[in-house]
This record gives C-alpha cells, structure tokens and sequence, in this order.
C-alpha cells in the first residue's frame, strides 16, 4: 500500500485547455502567430512544468474555432473533441495548421457561444489535482447570445444559455450550485478586447485573466507565458 508521504510526492496532475480561437478575416494577420503558439503550447508546458519537479499525467486539448452565426452559419463553429497528448497530438496539428481566417460580417463574433461549448466540455474529473483551461484569442467584441438573427441557424447549439448571466451561473463562483465548471480547478484567460462583453466578465467572473487587445494590433505580439505560468504556478 502507498504510504502518504509517498502519495503527496506522486500526485497525478490533469490538465484540460480549450483554446477557443476567433478566426474572422480580421484575424488574419495574426492568425498564424496564434497557431505556431498553440502548436508548441503542449512542449513548452510540460518544459515548465518538469522545471518545478511536476509531471503532467493527463494533458487534453481541445479547439474551439468561431466566426458569426449571423454572418454564415455553417462554419461559424467547428471544434474538436479533446485530443489527449502526446497520442493525440498529429490530430491537433492537422486541425490548427487547417484553420483559415475568413468571413465574420459584423465587428462582433460568436466569442459568447464559443466561450459557451467550452464551459460546457467534457472536463476531466479524475486524478489528484486537476486544472481546466480556457483561453480567448480574439480581436473583437461578441454578439449577445441568441440573437434574433443568429438563433434561427440549424447550426446554432441549443443548449448555449439565453444570456450572459445565464453563462455566468454556469462558469459559477465559490460555493454555486448550478455551475458546471469545477471552481478550484477552472481558469479563464482572455486575450480580447476592452469591450463587450470580455470586460463585464473580467469584472464579474471570478479565476479570469485578461490580457487587452486592439484589432490588427494585440494579438501580433501574443506570447502563451501568460497562460503556462497560470496553470503551472497553480498545480
């Protein structure tokens, strides 16, 4: 039998990020810094990670890509299912590196029903310590959810809450009883603008980080240190 001081030095540690990513035509120039980021976010976590005695025994990503469901609605979505690493990794390279940045009509985007389906993921439950990531990459204010327009798309999910408040009893906070998201483990970075509604929910949602951008310009500089510190630093 483990004793426990052996199992307080061999805690299993999982990790689950979605990264939900804008890729509007506005995105475009600095859609390829967010993919080479993303796609060596999982090397650089774990160097980090083994730097402070810790090993990763579960890492899961997974991508949210969004447009504007009243722009077109069939690729206002599209969005993998958690794709466990190292196994899993060439499936995650294929699906970012695939990624375009066209379409959005409206300044505004879908970021609130993306930012929606990940509250909602599949988190992992198990293991001893455990840390759910979201990450915002957009240059643009969101639609309020279920507008008039977007919500008659067959596309459009059915389960996304009717508004903002409905998504924050969702997130929840410490002691809620209708969150879906497990409070000490969830954490929500936002690399967007100093808008609606990024800076209502950096008010009022609690275990948010935001990082402001400016369209064409905030995001060309992005770094992930911000977001592997948050997570290791945590665990």
């Amino acid at each position: 039998m483990t004793n426990d001081h052996e199992y307080r030095g061999n805690l299993r540690y999982a990790v689950d990020i979605v990264l939900c990513v804008d890729v509007t035509e506005s995105m475009a120039p600095v859609l390829d810094m967010v993919k080479k980021s993303a796609l060596t976010f999982h090397e650089r976590l774990n160097l980090v990670m083994g730097g402070k005695g810790k090993e990763i025994s579960r890492l899961r990503l997974k991508v949210i890509a969004f447009r504007d469901f009243g722009d077109f609605a069939e690729d206002a979505i599209e969005e993998t299912e958690f794709l466990v690493f190292p196994e899993r990794a060439a499936d995650f390279d294929r699906f970012v590196r695939e990624l375009r940045a066209t379409g959005g009509g409206d300044v505004p985007e879908s970021g609130l029903e993306a930012l929606a389906l990940a509250i909602n993921a599949d988190w992992e439950r198990g293991l001893d310590r455990r840390r759910h990531v979201i990450v915002m990459f957009t240059d643009a204010p969101a639609h309020p959810l279920h507008t008039p327009r977007a919500v008659t798309a067959h596309t459009y999910p059915r389960s996304i809450p009717r508004d903002l408040d409905g998504l924050l009893e969702q997130w929840g906070y410490a002691r809620s009883q209708t969150a879906v998201m497990e409070n000490a483990a969830k954490r929500l970075v936002l690399f967007a603008p100093d808008a609606y509604p990024w800076t209502e929910i950096t008010e009022e949602w609690n275990m948010t980080l935001h990082f402001p951008s400016v369209a064409g310009q905030g995001l060309a500089e992005l770094e992930l240190d911000e977001i592997i510190d948050t997570i290791a630093n945590s665990l």
